[in-house]
């Protein structure tokens, strides 16, 4: 007799996160890296950021988002209505500090849209799998 399982919710919205991160660290790489190349400075505080620095730390600060999902879907009743309202929340903060940073206003900008970028991208695929 063969015994049929379902993945646990947390390992589906694990893989499901995990790929997010993935697509979102090499999407806000590729938006800093044509912001570069537009001739946008990367040069925050007189000391440049490197293109990879924008998937690695979208890769850390994903990864804690799907910390945070994944304890959610564990203990929160309505999980994936206050991921999203959480991620917003902490998304609109995360932008804070590239406006205060010593940059020109084109490279503010581009910081701030590979934030928006990364959260377009990890938070819609997060949340669809978190219970409603």
């Amino acid at each position: 007799m063969s015994v049929i399982t379902t993945p646990a919710p947390t390992t589906s919205l694990t893989i499901r996160g995990l790929a997010a991160t993935a697509v979102a660290a090499a999407a806000t790489a590729a938006v800093a890296a044509a912001g570069e190349l537009a001739g946008i400075s990367l040069i925050v505080n007189g000391a440049p950021i490197p293109v990879s620095g924008f998937a690695t730390l979208t890769v850390i600060f994903s990864l804690a988002g799907l910390v945070l999902a994944v304890a959610l879907a564990r203990w929160a009743r309505h999980a994936r209505k206050a991921f999203v309202r959480i991620t917003l929340a902490l998304t609109v903060v995360s932008l804070i500090p590239d406006v205060l940073v010593g940059a020109s206003v084109a490279t503010k900008m581009l910081l701030m849209s590979t934030h928006v970028v990364a959260a377009a991208i990890v938070i819609p695929a997060v949340a669809r799998r978190l219970s409603a």
